[in-house]
Parts: C-alpha cells; sequence; structure tokens
C-alpha cells in the first residue's frame, strides 16, 4: 500500500463534538459485538471507523442511525440523548452499499423523495434537487431510471438522496464496496470533496485502510469490539499503538526481541538477527517486545554496515506500479518486505543482502499490554 495521506487531514475542523458514544455496548444475545467504547465524533469533520469483517463498526454506525439500540451506554448528538428516538428523528441521514434506489422512481423522485414526505413546497422541492444533483454531478439525469445507471451514477443519486434533507451528520456504510477499482477511487475524490464543500459531518465505515488514509481527517480503528487507536492518518499509519494496529493499517515487517541492560542507563533489544541499544527506560529486563519497520523505510545493502547485520536471501521482485516490492527470506525463516522506488538497482534473486533503517522509522511495542514507544532519533545501534 502506499503512503498516501489525504490533504483533507490537515483541514480545520471545529473542536465541538456533534456526536458522543458514553460507555456504549451492544449485544445480541450471549454475544458482546460492541464493547463499552467511548467516542467523540466533531463538527464538520470526516471521521471514518475501519476494521475487519465482524469488529462492529457497521453495528456502531446502526446504533448511531438507530436501526439498532445500544444495550447499555449513551448516543448523543448534540449533548441530546437519542436513544429514544426514532432514525427519522435524528437528524441524521444513512448511505448504504446497496443504494436502496426505488426502482421505480427516476432520478429526480428519487432524490425528492424525503422533502415530500415532508411536504415541503413544490417549487422549493424543485429548487432544491436541481442544486443537489448538479452538486453531485448528476445535472441532466432528473428523468433517468436506476437500471440506466453506472454503480457510481447509482451511487450519487444515493448520497445526493441523503443530503437533501440537509442532515447535520451523514453516515455511510461502506458506500463504495460494489464498485470496481477505478471508479472507487474517483468516488474517494469526489466524497472529500463534497464533504469539505458542504462542512457536514461524514462518519465513513470501511475496511479498506488505504480508502481510510485517503479520505479521512481521523480514522477509529476497531477490533473485536473495541477500539485500538483513533488518530490522524498520519499518526495511524506511523505512530501505531498496538499489534493489530501495525499489522493491520498497510504493511510492515514486525521483528521480535527480547531486553537485557546495556549499562550507561541504556538496555540492549537482542534478536536473531543481531542487537540494538536504546536510551529508553519505561522497559523491563528480559521484557519480550515487537520491532516494527514499514516496507518503505526498510534499505538493502551487499555490504555489512557498522551499525545493522540482518542477512538475507533476496527471494523475488513485484513490481507495483511505480515501486517495486522486493521479499527477503532471513535465516530464522522470517520473510521480509523492502519497498523501493522502480528506478532503484536490484539485486539478482539469490543474492545475500544486509537489511537496515533508520533508528526513528521504527516502533516498538510491549509484546505483553501492547504499549507503544517509537524508536528515539539519537539511538545507537551497536554492531552485530
Amino acid at each position: 500500500m502506499e503512503n498516501n495521506f489525504s490533504l483533507s487531514e490537515t483541514r480545520s475542523v471545529s473542536g465541538e463534538n456533534i456526536i458522543e458514544l458514553v460507555d456504549v455496548v451492544k449485544c445480541f444475545d450471549d454475544d458482546t459485538v460492541v464493547k463499552k467504547i467511548n467516542l467523540s465524533i466533531k463538527k464538520g469533520e470526516f471521521l471514518t471507523i475501519l476494521g475487519p469483517s465482524g469488529c462492529g463498526k457497521t453495528t456502531t454506525l446502526r446504533m448511531i442511525a438507530g436501526f439498532e439500540d445500544a444495550t447499555s451506554g449513551k448516543i448523543l448528538l448534540e449533548g441530546i440523548d437519542v436513544a429514544d428516538k426514532k432514525p427519522n428523528e435524528r437528524d441524521v441521514n444513512t448511505v448504504f452499499q446497496s443504494y436502496a434506489l426505488f426502482p421505480h422512481m427516476d432520478v429526480e423522485k428519487n432524490v425528492s423523495f424525503g422533502l415530500v414526505e415532508k411536504k415541503v413546497r413544490k417549487s422549493e422541492i424543485s429548487e432544491r434537487v436541481s442544486k443537489m444533483l448538479k452538486l453531485v454531478m448528476l445535472d441532466g439525469m432528473e428523468k433517468r431510471m436506476p437500471d440506466q445507471m453506472s454503480g457510481g451514477q447509482k451511487q450519487r443519486v444515493a448520497i445526493a438522496r441523503a443530503l437533501i434533507n440537509q442532515p447535520k451528520v451523514l453516515l455511510l456504510d461502506e458506500p463504495l464496496g460494489a464498485l470496481d477499482l477505478k471508479l472507487r477511487k474517483q468516488m474517494q475524490i469526489e466524497l472529500k470533496h463534497l464533504q469539505k464543500s458542504l462542512g457536514i459531518t461524514f462518519v465513513f465505515v470501511t475496511h479498506d485502510q488505504e480508502e481510510a488514509l485517503t479520505m479521512s481527517d481521523r480514522i477509529v480503528v476497531m477490533n473485536d469490539g473495541t477500539i485500538e487507536q483513533i488518530g490522524t492518518p498520519r499518526e495511524i499509519y506511523n505512530h501505531p499503538k498496538t499489534r493489530f494496529v501495525a499489522d493491520f493499517i498497510g504493511e510492515t515487517n514486525v521483528f521480535e526481541a527480547y531486553l537485557e541492560e546495556a549499562g550507561d542507563g541504556e538496555i540492549q533489544f537482542n534478536m536473531e538477527f543481531g542487537h540494538c541499544r536504546l536510551p529508553i527506560s519505561d522497559f523491563n529486563l528480559e521484557e519480550a517486545v515487537y520491532i516494527c519497520v514499514r516496507p518503505e523505510n526498510l534499505r538493502i545493502t551487499a555490504d555489512e554496515t557498522p551499525n545493522f547485520r540482518i542477512f538475507g536471501l533476496v527471494k523475488e521482485h513485484v513490481f507495483i506500479g511505480s515501486t517495486c516490492k522486493t521479499l527477503i527470506s532471513l535465516a530464522n525463516g522470517m520473510e521480509v518486505k523492502v519497498t523501493s522506488p522502480q528506478t532503484d538497482a536490484l539485486f539478482p534473486a539469490g543474492s545475500t543482502v544486509n537489511i537496515y533503517w533508520k533508528p526513528e522509522n521504527g516502533v516498538i511495542l510491549h509484546r505483553k499490554a501492547d504499549r507503544v514507544y517509537d524508536i528515539i532519533e539519537n539511538a545507537v545501534i551497536l554492531e552485530g
């Protein structure tokens, strides 16, 4: 996966919370699928709930929408508990992956449906539909039927139908999942621009890591009904707080290490392929840790370096657009992935190479509790 961060993460959003989840739990019979989560969502932000299938992300979205009741806890919309409010009584709208368009209605009638139900004046309906279709680039297609439209066009109709009611929050449940890759990427950009121009809070659910990194102001990573980490795309990618986040977001190489006292107030990290010395104090001797390094932060050389002795055999090269992924097998059987520009010189398969990285480009995780420490910039790596 490319380290492709959205420019939207630098966008300023209001510090005021529009949605708050307080100790929210959801059980289906004896199965607890959401386990006492707490989450605050700011006005005007694009927040993505990311996680694998079955982690509780869609259930969380459905509780916000009112399609599911929380077993316990509070869901606040602008400070008001909406637990007793029906979905149509909450100032939120939902867009689904399946589009859920009325097949017997044309585009204009699909988009205006909510306004007609609210008995808005016809002249106002016509004006608002026209503006909304222009916003989602469907102007001129008012009389088109759903079965005459592409997947991307249908999704635009579903989004227009949700937005025309002027909700305070738009909930999107994997809305791009049914689209092909090229159209999906196009719709990601369009959704980002649409959210930015409208200033409406978007809460987006997906299992696609690249989609989350590309679109979001903040990402909520969920796993097994709990929140593992909340942060900007850059924070989530570069500073994972748990082994799960490090593995789930993009690719990472995870090296196992054990700690020993090194003297001079430093701790030595012993690994099968060598060791490193770091001036970090909040570790216990003989503790087991992980060192996580992204493929794009690894380098290889034919020569020994004074700081690293991590030897392996080049297995193969895989070309991915402008980059090349090199797979290297270490003596202990571990496979290491190294990503480099396609223009870099490549070592032939079967070559013995030495792997190294800048100390600041690694992250250390306590293996037992999954607490995290970045490898600091002034770390000294010992010769192996």
